[in-house]
Order: structure tokens, then sequence, then C-alpha cells
């Protein structure tokens, strides 16, 4: 969103005003072209789709009713952000709440359960999707390390590239301040990856396919079931094209952004013809 074209900034900003004055095919127009951006940062707080979606719903809900209230202060999508943001931090996820471990509990399930042999298939087309799976959550799953805050610092700041003034605006503290934070968070990710994960160190021996068995039969990835792996490119092929950025960020950066279930369009439409 941050990188539309300023045509399609204006477009945004004069559906945002029409909305504001009542016009519902300018409010439909908002709410589509935010609803992935809403979508993809519930879904990397929140880890799990189904509660992505279910929360991504509720914050398209809060934009819809307190649209009235955005002054033209900032850039409408940073108020999107920070609206978003502040519903992720006090409602946080039932499942990815659980699956929130220390950092040294989950170096301890990086090194456990890898094997030289995929007893799962043989197909080397099912085993790169099951690859790009095991990347994904694992990435994914890294990032539940952090507690909630100090995830959406990483996640605005790194993942999402912005800088420290918007992340600050979002966030309610001081661009320093933001910056301290998104340094504490950095330097945790970074460091762990770069001691466990075999694509931000090569000398590390843990692999994407080395892990799929066993996560597998601790059903942490499902493959009949895939949540990542089958709505994108291998992004694992990509993190080497990635020029000037270190390792541990272009693992992230290569991941793609997901296009917000039809579900979540669905319901949001039939919401905006109650209104």
């Amino acid at each position: 969103m941050y990188g539309k074209g300023n045509n399609m900034k204006r477009e945004l900003a004069d559906w945002v005003t029409k909305a504001k004055n009542g016009d519902k095919k300018a409010l439909e127009q908002v709410i589509l072209s935010i609803k992935d951006l809403v979508y993809n940062l519930s879904l990397k707080i929140l880890l799990y789709p189904e509660d992505a979606q279910d929360a991504a719903q509720e914050i398209l809900i809060k934009i819809i009713t307190h649209l009235s209230t955005f002054r033209n202060e900032s850039h409408f999508e940073t108020w999107v952000y920070r609206i978003a943001s502040n519903y992720l931090l006090t409602t946080k996820g039932k499942r990815a709440k659980e699956f929130a471990m220390s950092f040294e509990d989950y170096a301890v399930l990086i090194d456990t359960g890898q094997s030289d042999v995929v007893s799962y298939t043989e197909n080397e087309g099912e085993l790169k999707l099951l690859e790009e799976e095991v990347k994904m959550s694992c990435t994914r799953g890294l990032l539940q390390c952090l507690d909630e805050r100090a995830r959406m610092v990483y996640i605005l700041g790194d993942l999402l590239g912005l800088n420290s003034r918007v992340g600050g605006v979002i966030l309610n503290v001081s661009a320093s301040n933001f910056r301290q934070l998104l340094s504490r968070s950095r330097n945790k990710v970074r460091n762990f990856l770069e001691a466990k994960c075999g694509l931000a160190n090569p000398s590390n021996p843990c692999r994407c396919r080395r892990k799929i068995d066993f996560l597998i039969r601790e059903e942490v990835i499902e493959p009949e079931r895939l949540r990542f792996a089958p709505l994108s490119q291998r992004s694992i092929d990509l993190i080497d094209q990635i020029e000037g950025l270190e390792k541990t960020l272009a693992i992230y950066r290569s991941a793609p952004e997901f296009p917000a279930p039809k579900e979540l369009v669905v319901k949001v439409r039939e919401l905006l013809a109650l209104t």
C-alpha cells in the first residue's frame, strides 16, 4: 500500500472523502483497497489464516464505523495501520498465543527431528511445496517468540519498511522510541536466524526439507491443507535474488503478500449493505 503510485493514492483519498460524505460505493472502494493490507498485517501477527480472517473482518468494521474520525492528519494508510495495530495488540489470537514460546524453546524445536531423508513423499513437486510450507511456517512462527508489541514493531519497521516517524505515529510512541524497540526486536530475530537457520547462514545444519517429516508428525504442517505454499511462488528461491538486504531480512522480505480471502470480501460487502 505504501508503494502505490501517486495517482492511486489520490484516488484512495478521493474515495475516503466521498465515503465520509455518505457515498456507499466510495466506501466499498476504500474497503476493497485496504483489505489485503489489513489481512496481511493480521496474518503476520496471528500466524493462523482463520484467525487473521476473523481479525481482519473486525478491523474493517472498526474502520467503517470510525471513518468519520479520520481527520487527514496523516496518510490514510497510517490511520488504517493504527486502528489495525490497536486491535491486534489488544485482541490476541488464542492459537497464536498457545503456539508462542521463548527463543530458547524455539531453538530446541529447530534442532529436533531433522532428517536427511523425507519419508512422506519422493515426489519432487510435492517436496518443494512442503519445503516452502516449512520455511513460511517456521519464520512466521519465529515471530511469535517476540511479545506482541515487539512483534508489531518488527513487522512495521523491518517487514513493511515503514520509517520510525510513521511507526511511532501508528503505535503512539516517539520516533526515537520506535527505533530503539525495532533495534531490540531486529537483533533478537537476526541472532536467532544466524545461529540456527541454514538460509541465513549456510554453516547451519537446519534446512527446510530436513524438517518436513518431523513437522508433519507434530501436526505443525498439514500436507493436505497447506496454509502458505499453494498461494505463492517459492520464496526460498527468491532470497538470493534480493539485493542490498542482509540474509535475515531477505528471508522475510521474500515472502509474498496474500490476497484477503474471498469469504472476507463477501462478509464485508454484506455488512456494507446493512449500513
